[in-house]
């Protein structure tokens, strides 16, 4: 009989939007109703996807540079309002069960890092049935924001885990430049927010193109 292969990384950590979460779309979407809803100029597809991932005030002062910092405030609560009313078109990508079933049953701990609010993190992980699946989390509000190692230095040190053993994954460059800056591996993926091209100067492991060939990276490498 065959040895089982040695684990590579003992703690795996997701980011959420685009990564697990089939929300770039309609963040998207809120991002620019809500800057145009204060009198901002409509940011483009591509800038508001940018800054998914960062904490929300933030994301939005970079995606709305024209909208006074006194208004903050408001445009945040616009955006809330907008993605209040979209979130039920909001689902995990297909797969997603499978590939987080299969990294328990290795006894791998699991975390999510996100730029969302520890609130709106908890309706995700009902809204999806995933509470309870997750070792540990941090989420923007509650530590620094991505790109700001901070967020994986409290995960790793309330799980026990070393920066060698710890796998980022996400959908952004921010992902990735967390990951680079707490001394970890990371995994890009490109059905998110940003194209894989943008990954290569960060160093990811690889990069997939499908939650599929990410599962499939995973089982092989993980």
């Amino acid at each position: 009989m065959f040895a089982p292969r040695p684990r590579q990384f003992d703690l795996i950590v997701f980011d959420w939007d685009g990564t697990l979460f089939d929300s770039t779309n309609v963040i998207v979407r809120c991002i620019q109703q809500a800057v145009t809803d204060v009198g901002g100029k409509l940011p483009s597809d591509q800038d508001a996807a940018y800054v998914i991932g960062m904490a929300l005030t933030q994301a939005l002062a970079h995606a709305a540079p024209d909208v006074p910092r006194e208004r903050y405030p408001e445009l945040g609560a616009r955006y809330r309002h907008h993605y209040m009313a979209l979130q039920h078109e909001l689902s995990l990508f297909e797969g997603v069960l499978p590939l987080l079933g299969d990294l328990r049953g290795r006894h791998h701990w699991l975390a999510v890092a996100t730029g969302k609010s520890r609130r709106g993190l908890d309706e995700a992980l009902h809204h999806a049935q995933l509470r309870g699946v997750f070792d540990a989390s941090r989420t923007a509000d509650e530590t620094a924001g991505k790109p700001n190692p901070r967020m994986l230095h409290e995960l790793m040190r309330e799980l026990g885990a070393e920066p060698q053993r710890t796998l980022m994954i996400g959908d952004t460059t921010h992902d990735l430049q967390m990951a680079l800056n707490a001394g970890c591996a990371s995994v890009g993926v490109s059905y998110g927010a940003h194209e894989g091209g943008e990954f290569a100067a960060l160093g990811p492991r690889h990069v997939a193109h499908s939650v599929r060939e990410l599962h499939d990276w995973l089982r092989d490498h993980a």
